[in-house]
């Protein structure tokens, strides 16, 4: 029953008058709008009266807000409230619970005397029931608040609750986060001579030493500005008259927000560190703000910047934190692995560009082609290296061995710089180290007419990692003439799709009969599942299949799905279900490899069901069905009915 024991009967016409005006009751026939209207009725709550309290009320209406406004709030283990949003005239709650037959998810406030519409269950759901039109509109609105609740709890929930930002300047230690070599000069050089030293190098400060090696002033590119060129100075004027001592010190083992303390206290920019007596480097405003910093433009900025490959190294480990608050302000799953790409993409520029400038140009034009993960810009944090390298062809013999010399060096040297900054080798040797994917074009037509046109089972399962390619650093033209022949349908066979559609239908999903998981038996991660081969594979898989059989050039998962959408090829339905499901163990698979990042563990796709919240199994359920019916569309669409049905 309603709350109130004011509730009234309600004019039909007015009612209905209401209805023609409020979606999706306007979608109904007038006749079952007029015998709708006869079965509701009107209550009266005033502000601030709490209609629903999350999981506790029976919902047994539907409420159409008539006059007034409500507000809902979502409530965690905590106690801790999140507001959701506002509703007003023409609006309704209450239609979840009544289709699930559950309690209030939500807590319903009044936020001013407000009048509302009731409609009994039986009445609804009757109206569900008769109305595609109507039951459709419920349904996508339910989903996308699903979706809303869902990403919401994987944040509050799953996430550890801080400002990461605060949390490192309180415990970083300057040391750590320091940049560069230590510059000094003598005391008696010129301004000119410490300019020169300081723009040669890229630094805003020099350290300045008398005859004992002693350090004993430093100047800035501030104090040349202000002190030399503003006030016309002479540029050959000892160094000794502008600079300012004594430099100030900070310990080696201090932590960043005493450094900051320091230089916001003295109104200066550079601190020298000190260890055991010894000044050994500088600290930098700069350094501190780039560490504490969480913006992926702090991140590129500093990878563009570096001048030597071993400046990158520790910047791949930063992504973390970039990913932690990107995840806190709800960016989706596609929206942080394209920004992982990105970074690590400017990474490996950087390195090639530099590696580059120490080895020489190359001989012949070549493109770093990136696979697997990697070239459908899906990273997380567990990913292996998958790279290879293709290079022009040449007539002249000499040229050629000059090139595989070339890229041969330039290829050891690079994987051993990737594994430094971060990104662990492959276990199955596909990087461009290997002799046989450091090949010229001519060989890698060759590789991928074998994999389509005489393909056997094991090779074509095996070969999936390279039609996801795409050029990381080089020759674009090089990568787009590879994949002219990779989607050129006179160079493929059937038996080619055949094979590629059966390894779409060789797993389960890990889901029994009665719809609980099927976790794993045994072994190191016993009672867990493997998000990524029992789930994401197979989205992966299945967007690759059938992008490769309709020609179409994309390599992310998400970007195929839609193109093939936008092509018809795939029911707006069935589009709206696979994205939803890989978009969500996506995220949920980032979340825990975060997580275990931050807990000092090396990640994995291992999660225990019995650590989600009930509303994160329903929808990790609701994600894994969705294969099967992918896998009927397989079946059907390459007349395998027969295959896979043991």
């Amino acid at each position: 029953m309603p709350t109130h024991n004011n509730t009234n009967a309600v004019s039909t016409d007015v009612v209905v008058a209401f209805l023609e005006n409020a979606l999706p009751f306007s979608k109904l026939s007038p006749r079952a709008l007029r015998d709708l209207a006869r079965h509701c009725i009107i209550d009266f709550f005033p502000a601030g009266e709490t209609i629903f309290r999350q999981g506790k009320t029976k919902v047994n209406y539907l409420y159409l807000i008539q006059r007034g406004g409500v507000k809902s709030y979502l409530i965690n283990d905590n106690g801790d409230m999140t507001l959701k949003d506002y509703r007003g005239a023409g609006e309704y709650f209450g239609a979840l619970p009544l289709i699930q037959e559950s309690p209030a998810n939500l807590t319903i406030e009044t936020v001013e005397d407000t009048f509302c519409f009731l409609i009994d269950k039986e009445n609804f759901l009757s109206m569900l029931k008769d109305n595609q039109e109507v039951t459709q509109f419920f349904l996508r609105s339910m989903s996308t608040k699903m979706v809303k609740n869902i990403y919401a709890e994987l944040r509050h929930h799953k996430m550890s609750p801080r400002n990461e930002g605060a949390l490192y300047l309180f415990s970083a230690q300057v040391g750590d986060i320091a940049k560069g070599n230590l510059f000094t000069a003598p005391v008696e050089c010129t301004v000119r001579e410490a300019a020169v030293i300081m723009s040669e190098n890229h630094i805003g400060s020099l350290l300045l030493r008398d005859n004992d090696e002693k350090i004993v002033g430093i100047v800035t590119d501030k104090d040349i500005r202000k002190k030399v060129v503003a006030v016309g100075l002479d540029y050959d004027t000892r160094v000794e008259r502008i600079m300012s001592s004594p430099v100030r010190t900070i310990s080696n083992q201090a932590i960043c927000f005493d450094a900051l303390l320091i230089m916001m206290k003295n109104q200066v920019h550079h601190l020298a560190i000190e260890k055991r007596g010894e000044i050994i480097r500088m600290i930098t405003t700069h350094d501190i703000m780039v560490a504490q910093g969480t913006s992926p433009l702090y991140l590129f900025r500093e990878i563009v910047a570096q001048k030597k490959i071993s400046g990158l190294y520790p910047l791949s480990h930063k992504i973390q934190r970039v990913v932690h608050s990107m995840v806190e302000e709800g960016a989706k799953a596609n929206n942080i692995t394209r920004m992982i790409a990105i970074l690590n993409d400017h990474i490996l520029e950087r390195l090639l560009t530099l590696l580059i400038e120490e080895t020489g140009d190359p001989p012949l034009p070549f493109c770093w082609l990136l696979m697997g993960s990697e070239g459908r810009s899906e990273q997380t944090f567990k990913t292996d290296q998958d790279n290879a390298i293709i290079y022009a062809d040449s007539q002249d013999p000499a040229l050629m061995n000059e090139a595989e010399e070339y890229f041969q060096e330039l290829s050891q040297k690079a994987i051993e710089h990737l594994v430094q900054c971060g990104y662990p080798l492959c276990p199955g040797e596909v990087m461009a180290s290997n002799m046989k994917w450091r090949q010229p074009l001519s060989v890698w037509k060759d590789y991928f007419r074998s994999w389509c046109m005489t393909p056997e089972p094991k090779s074509v399962l095996h070969s999936t990692i390279f039609f996801d390619f795409r050029c990381g650093f080089g020759s674009s033209e090089i990568a787009d003439e590879l994949r002219a022949q990779l989607l050129d349908p006179k160079k493929r066979i059937d038996l080619f799709f055949i094979h590629l559609a059966q390894n779409c239908l060789s797993s389960r999903p890990p889901l029994t009969f009665f719809k609980n998981f099927m976790v794993e038996k045994d072994g190191e991660h016993k009672n867990t599942l493997d998000l990524k081969r029992k789930g994401l594979v197979f989205f992966v898989d299945f967007a690759r299949l059938l992008a490769l059989k309709y020609n179409i050039p994309a390599t992310n998962t998400l970007d195929r799905l839609a193109r093939l959408h936008e092509n018809q090829y795939l029911s707006t339905e069935l589009y709206t279900e696979t994205t939803e499901a890989y978009e969500f163990l996506m995220h949920l698979r980032l979340v825990h490899q975060l997580n275990m990042i931050e807990e000092g563990k090396e990640p994995d796709n291992y999660i225990d069901p019995r650590d989600l919240s009930d509303l994160e199994r329903k929808t990790t359920k609701e994600a894994f069905a969705v294969i099967s019916r992918l896998q009927e569309y397989i079946r059907q669409d390459f007349h395998l009915t027969d295959y896979g049905t043991d």
